[in-house]
């Protein structure tokens, strides 16, 4: 009798552990959501060809096979893999909070690999009004923009 009140408990218990040890996509253990403030997004320094926000335009840390992205994401595709324009939940929490739907991830080819790589062309809004560029499969991000 004195065990079916404890097994509640227990439940209880194991459920608040694994939600504060929640293990992470990559197998990490992580104790708390990373702070945006914390976030390793990148953005340059103003200058005279960014646009607003930070964000270059255009910036020359593309690779020609994230600039191939970004044309197949103005055109609408059609998009290599299957995954291409699904929505990104931003789980990692680097990118700036928005609600669910307004980030979509891409793949960016990785010559060579016999997969999708780590490379990642993340859009905002749609249609989209800034990007992020990710080569570490979401540990971080540079934003830039497509257009002025």
């Amino acid at each position: 009798m004195r065990a079916n009140r404890l097994l509640p408990l227990l439940v209880l218990i194991a459920l608040i552990g694994w939600l504060y040890f929640k293990p992470t996509p990559h197998g990490r253990v992580e104790t708390a959501p990373p702070a945006v403030s914390q976030a390793r997004v990148e953005t340059a320094p103003p200058a005279s060809d960014q646009a607003q926000g930070g964000c270059p335009v255009s910036p020359g840390f593309l690779s020609q096979e994230a600039l191939q992205t970004i044309k197949l994401i103005e055109s609408g595709g059609p998009f290599p893999h299957r995954q291409d324009g699904t929505v990104f939940g931003n789980r990692e929490g680097l990118l700036p909070p928005q609600a669910r739907g307004y980030y979509h991830e891409y793949t960016v080819e990785t010559p060579g690999a016999d997969n999708r790589g780590a490379r990642r062309i993340i859009t905002g809004g749609t249609p989209p009004a800034i990007y992020y560029y990710t080569d570490d499969h979401y540990g971080s991000f540079r934003c830039f923009r497509v257009h002025p």
